[in-house]
């Protein structure tokens, strides 16, 4: 059974698996490898060559490029690069570049053997309609803009859905992606950003014209929200989304209660990372706090963010073994 199979029966609830795909949905930070360098790890290997060097299944991300290459940087991290209809119109032409899919196309093609033999997980990333605005407008700016310029945000959002339902469409006729996240990262350790009402508003209306529009191609849709989601899983559901990631332990995230209040929902990551820091019997005892949730199906244990700096490349392998070990366990269990 391959990875794209195993994947796919997962998702859609099905246990006649022989495992579950050992996947990281984010790869690693450049300060995780610089210690795995000094530890065993050969440098110059791609992603899908360190994927195999550490014991984890292979999968492949594209994120749609957004802007143009030359298009005007913010002066500082979180400023943004818009601050009125005005900047929006004269930056417009760097924004969401209509050959974007194209730029794509070396990796497309040195990806699609892998997709088509189901050696690797497929799936793309959009910036959302919480996301795409902040990138613009800027942190703060952007929190205002809800009540301050709805008619900006509004005109960034159609415009964006438009771009990227004719992006999802130029995609779909190279491969069709296993799943896809829209990025928002709408959420901090004490809940959502927004309120429901903002959300319904600002949010909602764009996802329930895009979702059907990436669902058409077979692909599952993720929304991926650091912090704690638990508020705003309903919000998603309402809107259309099937699953959500990374489900952040430290921000108080309880996929066991996620579970068990909505049973068909899609879950990838949840595994504490800071045990990492504590070593193989601390993983373990994490994967037996999860091994519940993960027998219920519809559910990938992975890393509840990227792998901190301080994990050993000795604690990291034993991690990729119990993620094959446990969903070889719960395939079996179940």
């Amino acid at each position: 059974m391959t990875t794209r199979e195993r994947f796919r029966r997962v998702m859609a609830g099905d246990a006649a698996v022989d495992r579950l795909p050992a996947i990281e949905w984010a790869y690693w930070w450049d300060k995780t490898l610089e210690l795995w360098y000094g530890q065993g790890l050969p440098r110059g290997l791609d992603e899908a060559a360190m994927a195999d060097f550490v014991g984890i299944d292979r999968n492949t991300q594209f994120w749609l490029p957004h802007k143009t290459p030359d298009c005007p940087r913010e002066t500082s991290h979180g400023r943004g690069i818009v601050e009125n209809e005005s900047d929006y119109e004269r930056l417009r032409p760097y924004l969401l570049p209509e050959n974007a899919v194209q730029q794509m196309l070396p990796k497309i093609r040195q990806t699609l053997p892998f997709y088509e033999n189901g050696q690797t997980l497929v799936w793309y990333t959009l910036d959302g309609f919480f996301w795409w605005p902040r990138t613009l407008l800027g942190i703060e700016n952007h929190l205002y803009s809800f009540y301050d310029q709805p008619e900006l945000y509004h005109r960034i959002c159609e415009d964006l859905l438009e771009w990227q339902i004719a992006q999802v469409d130029a995609l779909a006729r190279y491969m069709k992606p296993d799943f896809m996240t829209i990025a928002e990262d709408m959420s901090y350790n004490h809940g959502p950003m927004l309120s429901e009402e903002l959300f319904n508003e600002f949010i909602k209306p764009y996802y329930q014209r895009l979702i059907p529009e990436i669902k058409k191609h077979g692909t599952r849709v993720f929304v991926d929200s650091d912090g704690d989601v638990t508020r705003a899983v309903p919000w998603f559901r309402g809107a259309g989304v099937e699953g959500i990631l990374p489900l952040e332990r430290q921000s108080g995230v309880d996929v066991a209660a996620i579970r068990r209040e909505y049973p068909d929902f899609l879950m990838i990551g949840g595994f504490d990372k800071m045990c990492m820091f504590e070593g193989p019997d601390a993983v373990r005892r994490e994967f037996e706090r999860l091994l519940p949730v993960i027998r219920s199906g519809r559910y990938l244990p992975a890393m509840d963010h990227q792998t901190p700096p301080g994990t050993t490349l000795e604690t990291y392998r034993a991690y990729a073994r119990m993620l094959r070990e446990y969903g070889t366990q719960a395939c079996k269990d179940c």
